[in-house]
């Protein structure tokens, strides 16, 4: 794996930390501005609006930019918004920096995806992605307890501050680190445009945003469940979610190798585990030791699903699989969104603090009845391939002529 992955991971862990972090300062926000806490946590969902509008805006704006110059004006935007939201004096401006620190993430992660797969041969695309994502799974075991903790001892504008000074480091290792990729002859916001019309890219991101809402369902009201159900302390919780990020971090690793030999199969075993997990921490949740492990597997499971969905769009885009990979964080999000939304109101409806992981376990099931669906409309066994080579045409000695030129995802058997 080249080293350029470690630049990409240092951006995805930037992104965790600050996506993740607000929740942990809800108090510490709405004191220091003079609002509730349920209004502070607005913000949260002010992040996620500008990931769901940013990713497609801002890729289509770039679709003619190369990736290098492009990925250092994302992270320029993310390091304005974190920033921004350090300095801001009110609760009106700092919602504003909070959508705009949004902007840049599902771009980000889309202009990476397709960078990190064409710093390697097509048969480890996947593992080089998965390499990415593990700045996202590191930043909850590390970034966000880190962050949390700094917000409550220094202030809350430190924890941001802190985030502003790692998207300047991802900025110089992307400047040191990255090799120029040419945008191909075709390149454009209608090309790009044109793949996402495909109806098994439409598919997938339907797919992820009822299958991860699963996932949300069940992770936005962990720490009740903890606190209500196992008896856990306030202060236990984020050990806890630490050890959740550890599942997630060895999900990530093993999603890698898996999907690169078998995309498909890793993506309908990863829903179909993950909806059983989800049914085994309902009856585990209230005896500690049981529910720490199989917490441990839900959060396994969530990274196991995200590689393989990532791929498959990049492959149904085909030649233009930017916008796709930017839009499956558009699509993550309004996962989280949904989740929560339909995990509240079975608490609301007095089913219990633990019913929120049935509905996640329903959605997960949903989730991996669309992917079947999506399987069997490749049952014509016809390959789908993720451009993972340099643009063609650069002469002897060019990236593309160094490497094979696509990842093929052949369905139904990879």
């Amino acid at each position: 794996m080249p080293l350029a992955l470690l630049a990409l991971a240092v951006v995805a862990f930037g992104i965790g930390t600050t996506e993740f972090v607000t929740m942990g300062l809800l108090p510490q926000i709405a004191d220091g501005l003079g609002v509730s806490v349920p209004h502070a946590g607005n913000l949260v969902s002010a992040y996620a609006l500008g990931v769901v509008i940013g990713a497609p805006l801002l890729t289509g704006m770039g679709a003619r930019i190369p990736h290098k110059r492009l990925l250092l004006i994302l992270s320029t935007v993310f390091v304005v918004g974190n920033a921004a939201s350090a300095l801001a004096p009110n609760y009106a401006l700092l919602f504003a920096a909070r959508v705009f620190a949004g902007l840049p993430h599902g771009a980000l992660f889309g202009v990476g995806a397709v960078v990190a797969s064409r710093l390697v041969a097509s048969d480890r695309a996947a593992r080089a992605v998965s390499t990415m994502f593990l700045g996202l799974t590191v930043a909850n075991i590390v970034g966000v307890p880190a962050g949390t903790a700094l917000g409550q001892q220094l202030g809350w504008r430190y924890a941001f501050a802190a985030v502003a000074v790692i998207g300047l480091l991802a900025l110089a290792a992307l400047s040191l680190l990255i090799p120029h990729q040419p945008r191909g002859a075709h390149s454009g916001v209608m090309h790009e445009l044109r793949a996402m019309k495909n109806r098994q890219v439409v598919l997938g991101l339907v797919t992820a945003v009822v299958g991860f809402g699963g996932y949300f369902a069940c992770y936005s009201y962990l720490v009740p469940m903890l606190t209500h159900l196992t008896g856990l302390s306030d202060a236990s919780t984020t050990l806890v979610l630490a050890l959740f990020g550890v599942g997630m971090t060895l999900g990530t690793l093993v999603a890698g190798p898996l999907t690169d030999r078998a995309l498909r199969p890793t993506l309908y075993g990863g829903f179909a585990l993950l909806a059983t997990a989800l049914v085994a921490l309902h009856f585990a949740i209230e005896h500690l030791v049981p529910a720490l492990v199989v917490i441990t597997i839900v959060g396994g499971l969530s990274a196991l699903i995200t590689t393989p969905v990532q791929m498959l769009l990049m492959a149904k885009a085909h030649e233009a699989p930017t916008m796709a990979a930017a839009s499956n964080h558009s699509a993550f999000n309004l996962a989280n969104a949904g989740g929560a939304w339909l995990g509240g109101l079975v608490i609301a409806a007095g089913w219990g603090w633990s019913s929120p992981t049935l509905v996640g376990a329903a959605l997960a099931l949903a989730g991996l009845a669309l992917a079947l669906a999506g399987g069997y409309l490749d049952r014509d066994g016809r390959g789908s391939k993720v451009v993972t080579g340099s643009a063609p045409g650069h002469g002897p000695g060019a990236e593309a002529d160094r490497r094979p030129a696509a990842a093929c995802a052949q369905e139904p058997d990879c």
